[in-house]
């Protein structure tokens, strides 16, 4: 099938130099000999080529075991010389058949060439490939780290915080926080040390990993919680819920099966101790930890800490609830511009509306005046019918 040229291969480069490389880093980077021999193989054909200006079909095999390369012409094989419309391209049974006695029509003819001084072009051209192919296993090992910490704190230094997005030195590659992960209320120079929450990772510019973090997300939050509470690691404490208004506060709720643990004072800690550390962390902001409950009524006036409640009343199946306060209870209830009210809604995911008692009192009174003028309306007509 191949027919014999003067020499038998482009000795184009130590070959047993290149084949224990290739094998080196099969073991030390994953990176297949036999996906490295095809690439080197497919780089080469490029380069024949550009170099050789050829018109032909080329075919460049390397041997995987001694490295030798060679340098094929693959024609199509048509039956008589008349059939010929490119002899770069075609070649007659006859002649193949002089090549491999067993070929047909419609199989292919491999000629054996033997290019000048490819043996220098093609071991340029086997370095570049090996070099590009170590790059991308880097890139491709990097990226499949840094995608399994997703949901994972990341430890970072700011290289720059100009123009709205944060770039961070993780070390092995670099990530950004986009504005609208910032917190607001934080300011940060180059080489401060700071941590984040890696949302996702993405490829950058050519090929690059590159890690999208955050700290304003309430799952960072979340993840404090468990680096700083040996119980919720443990998961003898369950963060069930968490909502935030990044910079400024965060609720969350958490529960524990096992009667005999308190887990609010176990987040908080002795004196604050635990929880102190994360408000640290977040640069002050402040954090409500409330006990998750079964009945939403409870649920619902602990998630409105710190404001104290006096009466809810569920509407389960639209999940609304209207909760009354005291009188000296409804800012607090609210909160400023809203936020704890806010806050409370996303942490249980009801609707809330937040009355004051004389609210509701005034409310009840309109209701009953309606109901009466209603039945006093209703009275008259039934009158002025008896009369007619």
């Amino acid at each position: 099938m191949r027919k014999k040229a003067d020499k038998s291969s482009v000795q184009a480069i130590d070959s047993k130099e290149l084949i224990m490389a290739m094998e080196e880093l099969e073991k030390e980077k994953g990176i297949k000999k036999d996906y490295l021999l095809e690439s080197i193989e497919t780089a080469l054909v490029t380069a024949y080529k550009r170099n050789f200006d050829s018109v032909e079909n080329v075919k460049i095999t390397m041997d995987k075991e001694t490295g030798e390369i060679h340098v094929y012409a693959e024609k199509d094989i048509v039956e008589n010389p008349e059939d010929i419309e490119d002899v770069n391209l075609q070649i007659t049974l006859e002649e193949a058949r002089k090549i491999d006695p067993k070929l047909q029509i419609g199989d292919k003819a491999l000629i054996e060439l033997v290019p000048k001084n490819f043996g220098r072009i093609a071991a340029g051209t086997a370095k570049q490939v090996i070099i590009q192919k170590i790059r991308e296993a880097s890139r491709n090992f990097l990226f499949d780290e840094f995608n399994d910490r997703k949901g994972e704190i990341v430890s970072g230094i700011v290289q720059k915080s100009e123009g709205g997005i944060i770039v961070l030195d993780l070390g092995k590659l670099e990530g950004v926080i986009p504005v609208k992960e910032q917190i607001p209320t934080e300011k940060y120079k180059v080489n401060d040390k700071i941590r984040a929450y890696v949302l996702d990772v993405e490829r950058g510019a050519k090929g690059n990993p590159q890690v999208i973090a955050s700290r304003a997300h309430p799952d960072f939050v979340r993840k404090l919680f468990e680096l700083e509470i040996p119980e919720i690691y443990e998961g003898v404490i369950e963060i069930k819920s968490v909502s935030r208004d990044p910079g400024n506060r965060s609720k969350v709720a958490v529960y524990s099966p096992n009667e005999n643990i308190d887990p609010v004072g176990s987040c908080v800690g002795q004196k604050g101790i635990r929880i102190q550390n994360i408000i640290n962390e977040l640069n002050g902001e402040k954090i409500d930890v409330i006990e998750w409950s079964e009945d939403p009524a409870i649920y619902i006036s602990a998630a409105l800490l710190p404001a104290q409640v006096m009466a809810v009343d569920i509407k389960e199946e639209e999940k609304f609830a209207q909760v009354i306060v005291q009188d000296d209870q409804l800012s607090l209830a609210i909160g400023k511009s809203g936020q704890n009210a806010r806050l409370a809604a996303k942490l249980t995911k009801w609707k809330i509306d937040i009355k004051s008692e004389s609210q509701f009192r005034k409310m009840l009174e309109e209701m009953q005046n309606e109901t009466s003028e209603t039945d006093s309306d209703e009275s008259n007509e039934t009158e002025e019918s008896i009369q007619e």
